[in-house]
């Protein structure tokens, strides 16, 4: 049996059926069986979206979506460690601690081409197309194991610590995960397109400089609503970049794509929706103001932005 997408869902709604068994149990937090509910239905979707129809899936969305955006979604106080043992750890074992969470790095790039080419019996033992996730899942939970060995703590606080770091971060957690879904469904139903053929009558013929400023000021802007640059791509691409700056005005498409993809991590720096980036390290250094973490870049991101453009047009033209 190939190793593939299939195995880590298994892999993943475990984890979240387990946090919401965690959560469920924590009497210090007032939404308990919010956050129970929450992560065991995400966890279903996780175990089992591919047997449900598409409509089931999508109402299984929208309820994790209603218990977010009504505040049924809390955080507890309790934790499994204290600051004690946090710093005694520390001064025990020093610069090691740093050893579980560097092998997780480390298995992934080794798996990552060592999956590619290992078969047995002529079969695939992991699907190529998936190697990196397979070996970033198995770098996961081999750290676990080392930490486990070094630190031997109880059995629970791995699944208490978790609980911990997902009540800290809240749904905002899944909002990677959701805006890579709304890249594609933006996709298939032919964003790019139509951006096209409004950038083209508002455009007209401007000329290169305008396109180029539409470009990369429309890449920050949809990263900045979709919160994640890859997602932009496709849609900023087909719209103007290829059709304009590429085919219209002779541009390398080479350039046009890197300083693009740069324009649109200059949205990445101004979004809340970038929340991985954004609003989880706010969340975690327990900042009081949520956004401080934009506010801080946001002025070097329009900077960055303004150099992108004048590099683009700098050089995309020069053939």
């Amino acid at each position: 049996m190939m190793i593939g997408l299939d195995l880590l869902y298994v892999v993943g709604g475990l984890f979240f059926a387990a946090m919401s068994s965690v959560s469920a149990l924590d009497k210090t937090n007032p939404r308990r069986f919010g956050n129970f509910a929450f992560w065991g239905l995400l966890a279903g979707s996780f175990l089992f979206g591919s047997y449900l129809s598409d409509l089931l899936n999508g109402l299984l969305v929208l309820a994790l979506a209603l218990l977010a955006g009504f505040g049924m979604v809390g955080r507890g106080a309790s934790s499994a460690t204290t600051a004690e043992d946090r710093k005694e750890s520390a001064q025990r074992f020093g610069a090691r601690l740093f050893l579980p969470a560097l092998l997780i790095p480390i298995v992934t790039l080794v798996g990552s081409f060592l999956f590619k080419s290992l078969s047995i019996g002529g079969q695939p033992l992991v699907d190529p197309k998936h190697s990196t996730l397979v070996s970033l899942v198995l770098g996961i939970l081999l750290s676990l194991g080392l930490a486990m060995i070094m630190l031997r703590p109880k059995l629970m606080t791995p699944l208490q610590e978790g609980r911990r770091l997902l009540d800290t971060v809240g749904p905002a957690a899944l909002l990677p995960q959701m805006l890579a879904a709304l890249g594609a469904v933006f996709l298939a139903a032919g964003v790019g397109q139509i951006v096209g053929h409004l950038a083209g009558a508002w455009i007209g013929d401007s000329g290169p400089l305008v396109s180029v400023v539409a470009y990369t000021f429309g890449m920050t802007l949809f990263t900045i609503i979709m919160g994640n640059a890859f997602a932009a791509f496709p849609v900023m691409t087909a719209g103007i970049g290829l059709p304009l700056i590429v085919s219209r005005y002779g541009g390398d498409p080479a350039i046009m794509a890197a300083i693009g993809m740069l324009s649109g991590f200059c949205g990445t720096l101004m979004t809340p929706m970038a929340a991985n980036f954004n609003l989880v390290p706010a969340a975690l250094l327990d900042l009081k103001d949520r956004y401080g973490v934009i506010r801080a870049q946001f002025p070097t991101a329009l900077m960055i932005l303004g150099a992108n453009t004048v590099l683009m047009y700098v050089l995309v033209f020069r053939r």
